[in-house]
């Protein structure tokens, strides 16, 4: 590479020219994006992955920060190890065994959110080139996170079950797969839910062609309809890394969340998180595990399951009185969001322009989930941060706008 730097009575550099090629492959997320167009207080906003703020556990935060300052403020305020504060290690290993998860504490590793466990595990696992199957759509802040690393997405359609797992089998015959993304409860952005049966054979097709799995579970405690189903981990215990994240039940403020794999996988991706960010914060760390330890946590999560139970069918019956024929929409059984389809043609896109500057609502588009930049014809929506008579008014809104694309 020239050296673009030069002086002519001043220094300038041509800051492109000195780019590092992965940085050509990354791209600014349309959701942080759409959040600075959803601050104008006139818009009624479904696009954010936005847990509801009124039910924040503040006086339990504020608290836990207390008694943490007060009986090990020098511990807290001091740098921790990479692999996590142990008693919160060791409270998590609890929980997740109860569910038959293998986590001990020498295989959970605390990380700033799951953000920055998928970031690990593009940085640990992803040569460019490296094929990774994903659902189609996917998660935005996977194809993100493993862009930078030059990943290669191969795809696999969804239906109102998740992932369809028979079509994966012809794809591993052809492709060097390197690992499987899935996210089996309450999908983002779809809102849908792997049923046992699938999960039991992808994990049959992964032991079978030699590729791993990583389990993105960040919903699955917000459950608030049906039976819990078996992890994947679970059914693939040797072979799938397992992700999940405090955002969704205390706060995603705290950005704390947690990676269980094998303990030789942990072991790299602690090496890989050291040169990352030394550690997440301790001082978050012990006020979360506070919170748990007091057994706040469980009787918080309730209380999410039935306000955002409630909002789900409020959205749901919006959807039916406003949304005009020929759209559809998938029925979420727990989590955040749901999923609609709009007629071929209707391009989500140039309705989300229409939506907001004619109707003040906002949502994510479909193409935001794909990595080749598809799903034109869908959108996602957030029924979890407005309030019910706010999702009614918004989805009448939106419902309008539709129509009138439709009409032209």
């Amino acid at each position: 590479m020239v050296n673009t730097c030069r002086y002519d009575g001043q220094y300038t550099c041509d800051w492109d020219q000195m780019l590092a090629q992965r940085a050509e492959r990354m791209k600014s997320s349309i959701i942080r994006e759409l959040l600075k167009v959803t601050l104008q207080p006139d818009v009624i906003s479904f696009a954010g992955g936005l847990p509801a703020p009124e039910f924040f556990p503040i006086r339990e935060f504020r608290e836990a920060c207390d008694y943490v300052l007060q009986t090990e403020g020098e511990k807290a305020l001091q740098y921790g190890p990479t692999e996590g504060y142990p008693p919160l290690k060791e409270f998590l290993a609890e929980k997740m065994q109860k569910y038959g998860v293998p986590a001990e504490p020498p295989n959970i590793l605390l990380t700033n959110g799951s953000q920055q466990a998928l970031d690990l595990i593009g940085k640990v696992f992803i040569d460019p080139g490296t094929v990774v199957v994903t659902g189609r759509p996917t998660y935005l802040g996977a194809i993100q996170a493993w862009n930078a690393y030059e990943a290669r997405f191969v795809t696999v359609p969804l239906d109102d079950d998740g992932m369809q797992v028979d079509l994966l089998e012809e794809i591993l015959k052809r492709e060097p797969v390197r690992f499987i993304y899935v996210l089996p409860n309450f999908h983002n952005p779809a809102g849908t839910t792997l049923p046992l049966e699938r999960r039991i054979r992808l994990a049959e097709l992964a032991a079978e062609h030699g590729v791993f799995i990583v389990e993105d579970d960040p919903y699955g405690e917000l459950r608030f309809e049906g039976e819990d189903i078996t992890p994947i981990v679970v059914l693939h215990k040797e072979n799938t890394i397992y992700l999940s994240t405090f955002s969704k039940t205390l706060s995603p403020g705290v950005r704390l969340g947690w990676i269980v794999a094998p303990e030789r996988v942990t072991a790299k991706l602690v090496q890989a998180k050291q040169g990352a960010d030394l550690h997440t914060s301790t001082f978050i760390q012990m006020v979360v595990n506070d919170i748990c330890q007091r057994g706040l946590l469980r009787p918080h999560v309730h209380k999410l399951r039935q306000v955002y139970r409630e909002r789900r069918d409020v959205m749901l019956a919006a959807l039916e009185e406003h949304f005009p024929p020929g759209t559809s929409w998938t029925r979420p059984q727990g989590g955040l969001f749901l999923w609609a389809r709009l007629p071929e043609g209707c391009d989500s896109e140039h309705l989300l322009r229409v939506a907001v500057e004619e109707e003040k609502v906002a949502f994510v588009p479909g193409s935001a989930f794909y990595p080749d930049g598809d799903g034109r014809n869908a959108m996602r929506l957030n029924f979890s941060n407005a309030q019910p008579d706010v999702i009614s008014e918004g989805i009448a809104r939106l419902g309008r706008a539709i129509k009138r694309e439709l009409a032209k």
